[in-house]
This record gives structure tokens, sequence and C-alpha cells, in this order.
């Protein structure tokens, strides 16, 4: 459980007050674990992580044949991609270069796609402690573990399913799909021991496997963690000291740097959208971001509204001294950390130079050079 504490941050005038009435979270940094856990229905193998590893490539699993999750969330774009929010179907090339085709009435999808390295992680508390069958999911926690996030882009229009399959049938037809693969029923029986083993929840469990395989477990900051005093700058330790006393820590603490829980910031709305996002259980929160990796994730935030680290802190500044971003969201409904932030221009250089030793470009960069559909590897992206 968090402890809180009241302190006072120096400094002058309505600053120095604001500080002297600020809560914040004490909190844990440790180095990432050096290893994973797996949910005891889902223990990870060789087999079903290189299984995973061809599903999550093969576009056979989307309605029309021409998405795989590798097209939003690929290695060339550390497993994320460089765009405010995810294009789907009917649609090809890859990041900032994918387009709708000429002729389309499917919508952007509405959020930003995040990167999925670390996903292992999610939940983990201040302590290191989390539990994979209940790891939170999407910026929304609409679902717990990645084996049941794996499902959900497959079921969604704009995501992977498009026209002409209903959302309640489109898991039963993709396993249809792949259970006509020689070639895939031979690696399911191997991966789950068992005849007749492609079915709709060992297609999430394969996913998952592979997915929970791609951590970046040894960044500047890991090494610093674990007794390294060289491996990160003098100024990027001043920063990590103002990212704690700012109040950057109140949300973003642990090993991975979220507390996972729901906070109502006020972003700025993505003009791509016809409708605002109300997040979660329509209050226009959103869960906290793991900092982790942040170069390959921008643009940031929920919907990819703030293009840089300097942009959002900047943002964090103004909501902090009670400026609306957003005309749905009131001050008053702003998370009480978020304005107790004690945030200024000055400190923002330091603060990001410190963010940049959470990057860790240690990760699993190959490609299948094909899928046993045949389909494009990655789907529709050249």
């Amino acid at each position: 459980m968090l402890l809180m504490f009241l302190i006072g941050c120096g400094g002058d005038g309505k600053k120095q007050e604001k500080a002297q009435n600020t809560t914040r979270v004490v909190t844990t940094y440790t180095a990432l674990p050096k290893t994973v856990k797996s949910p005891a229905d889902n223990p990870s193998t060789p087999e079903k992580e290189a299984l995973g590893k061809l599903l999550f490539y093969d576009p056979i699993l989307s309605g029309n044949k021409d998405v795989a999750c590798a097209t939003c969330h690929h290695p060339d774009n550390g497993y994320a991609e460089f765009l405010d929010i995810s294009i789907g179907p009917n649609a090809s090339g890859l990041g900032t270069r994918r387009k709708f085709n000429a002729s389309n009435d499917i919508p952007f999808v509405k959020r930003n796609a995040p990167t999925i390295i670390n996903s292992a992680y999610n939940g983990m508390d201040a302590f290191g402690n989390y539990e994979p069958s209940e790891a939170t999911m999407f910026w929304d926690d609409r679902v717990k573990s990645l084996e049941k996030q794996a499902l959900e882009p497959i079921k969604a229009f704009e995501e992977m399913r498009g026209h002409g399959i209903a959302e309640d049938s489109i898991l039963q037809t993709v396993v249809d799909r792949v259970k006509d693969i020689p070639e895939y029923q031979k690696l399911f029986a191997e991966a789950f021991g068992e005849p007749n083993a492609v079915t709709v929840e060992n297609l999430g469990k394969a996913i998952a496997a592979f997915e929970r395989s791609l951590v970046t477990n040894n960044s500047r900051f890991d090494q610093y963690m674990r007794g390294d005093q060289e491996a990160i700058l003098i100024s990027e330790k001043e920063g990590f000291e103002l990212f704690k006393s700012v109040g950057c820590v109140n949300c973003h603490n642990g090993p991975m740097f979220s507390d996972y829980k729901m906070h109502v910031l006020g972003t700025p709305e993505n003009e791509k959208l016809a409708q605002p996002d109300a997040g979660f259980k329509d209050t226009f929160a959103f869960r906290t971001p793991t900092l982790r990796n942040l170069r390959f994730t921008p643009p940031y935030m929920h919907n990819g509204s703030l293009t840089t680290l300097k942009k959002v802190l900047e943002f964090y500044e103004d909501i902090a001294n009670g400026k609306q971003r957003n005309e749905h969201v009131a001050v008053q409904k702003y998370d009480p950390f978020v304005r107790e932030l004690n945030l200024s221009v000055k400190e923002m250089s330091q603060i990001i130079s410190f963010l940049n030793t959470l990057n860790d470009t240690n990760f699993d960069k190959t490609l299948p050079e094909s899928v046993p559909s045949g389909l494009s590897v990655g789907g529709n992206i050249q």
C-alpha cells in the first residue's frame, strides 16, 4: 500500500505555497525483474511463443485478411507506431505511411497504439508485485490479462474485423480458418500438447506467450538501480530527483513507472475523431501509461494529441495551473494529483533527459520470413 505525506519543494510565492500543500506518494523504484511471470493456466514455452509470433504477424486473424497484430505493433516502430491514432482495415502502409484506401468508410481507431514491449509486467505495483492473470489492459482497463487482450482487436470493427463478419462470430471464423491450415494444426498440437488444440482460448494464449517474451529489462536506469552508478549521467540523476519532487511520482511510480490507475487529465481531443472519447466509464479518465521506451511511442497520450515530450510536460504545467485544454472536462474534474503538480519550464529538459534513461533497444526485431496462411507478413504494410 502506498503511503502519503506532505512536502515543501522550495521556491517562492504561489509556487512555494502550492508545494507546501502538496500530497506526495512515497514509492520504491527498482529495476525491472529479469524474469517474467505467466498465468498458471498458460505457462510460456518456446513452442508456444514461436506459434504466437506467427499468429501475431498473420493477417488471417483479421476479417478481410489485410491486418495483423503487427500492422499497428511493428518492431520497426518499437512494437507501437508513430501515428496519433491507428488505421486498421481497408488501408496500406506502415506507421506514418499508412493511409486508408481511396474508397473507405471505416473510421480511425480512436486511441493511440501503445507499445507491447514490457506489457508482460502490466499491473506491477510499486514493489514489483503483479498477477499476470489480472493484469490491466488498454487505456480504459476494459479487460484483464494479455490472453484476453489479444482477442479484443480481432473483434473490433475499426481495428481488425472490418466489414462482412459480425462481432459475435469473428473469433470462431478466424479459428475455423486457422484449423484449415495443416501447419497451424501441427504447431498448435505441439505448443499445447493436445489434439484439436486450435481454439479461441488457445489462440489468445499463444499470442500472449509471444507478447510476454517482448521485454526490455536492462535499460540504463535498470543498470543504475542494480548498482552501476555510472550507467546514468549526473544531469540524468538530477532529472530523476526533479521527476520525484515536482509530483510526477504520484502516478508514474514503481518499476514500470505507472500506478495502473485511472486519472482525469483533460487531454485535448484528437480532431480526427467525430465524437469526444469519454474514456473509462464515461468519466474522461484514462489509465496511467508506462514511461519506459518513450522514444518508440510518440505521439503521446491516449489519443496521440501531444507530439513531443516537451509538449506533454507543457500540457501538465497548463492543467496544474488551472488551464482547461479540453472543453468537455472542467478544471474541477481534474485528478487532484494533476492539480498539485509543481512543474516549471526550466525543469522540463532535465526531466526529459532522465526519461531517456528508460529506453532500451534490446528487443526482438526479427520478422518471420512467411506465415502459415501464405498471406503478407504483417498485413498490407507495403
